[in-house]
């Protein structure tokens, strides 16, 4: 299949690292358990693991837009990193909400525990932000955010798509609509102009190995959830 083109500008900073790390990248982007979702074949199973984790993951994932809005450098930043905060603050409650549509109460969710596929990916990039500066932990943020954008554009274009009677056409409405992809594009657009105020060619090598490991881990996080069917 044709995949939609990437983010970005062309040359920009993020077009390159996804070229540079294409492998790992189309590995997460169409992983078994994302192809389960396009064609509704998903055990439900691996669905319910994979809910829970991503709560404890937004956990985690909102502490590094916390973090991101303390290395804000300009006032115009902080605003829209807190605004940013305050817009996943808000998503955690509505995840706990869809989690109960799939028989999760919220008190069974949060009582769970994080798996380590959960801890090392999150750990990871909190790691990354504290020890540099905004534009390492944005390129270490990137391929959640950018990646569910290209991962729902792909499972809209799969030609083996299951459309009348997927379980899971919420969750692909949800990440290919108008609004997720301009949260998507927007990520992409910062990230070339923090290339450019930051010296993103001078420091390509250590930003593409950040961002090919942040891959990798997407692909490990995606895997601990289709693991639930064995």
């Amino acid at each position: 299949m044709s995949f939609p083109a990437p983010y970005g500008a062309p040359g920009g900073l993020s077009q390159r690292l996804r070229e540079a790390s294409i492998e790992r990248w189309d590995a997460y982007c169409w992983h078994p358990f994302v192809q389960g979702l396009a064609e509704g074949t998903l055990p439900l199973a691996c669905f319910q693991r994979y809910l829970v984790q991503d709560w404890l993951f937004l956990i985690q994932f909102a502490r590094a837009k916390a973090l991101a809005a303390f290395k804000a450098e300009s006032l115009a930043a902080l605003r829209s990193k807190a605004s940013g905060l305050n817009a996943l603050l808000s998503e955690m409650q509505m995840h706990l909400t869809y989690c109960a549509e799939w028989g999760l109460l919220e008190a069974d969710v949060v009582a769970h525990t994080e798996a380590p596929e959960t801890v090392s990916y999150t750990r990871w990039v909190l790691d990354r932000g504290m020890a540099g500066d905004i534009l390492d932990l944005e390129v270490a943020l990137a391929p959640c955010t950018i990646g569910y954008g290209e991962i729902a554009l792909r499972v809209l274009a799969h030609p083996g798509r299951k459309r009348d009677g997927n379980p899971y056409e919420s969750w692909i409405e949800t990440y290919g609509s108008l609004g997720y992809q301009a949260l998507a594009k927007g990520a992409a657009e910062r990230l070339d102009v923090l290339g450019v105020s930051h010296g993103g060619d001078a420091r390509f090598p250590s930003l593409s190995a950040t961002f090919g490991e942040a891959a990798r881990l997407e692909i490990a996080f995606w895997q601990m959830g289709l693991n639930a069917a064995s």
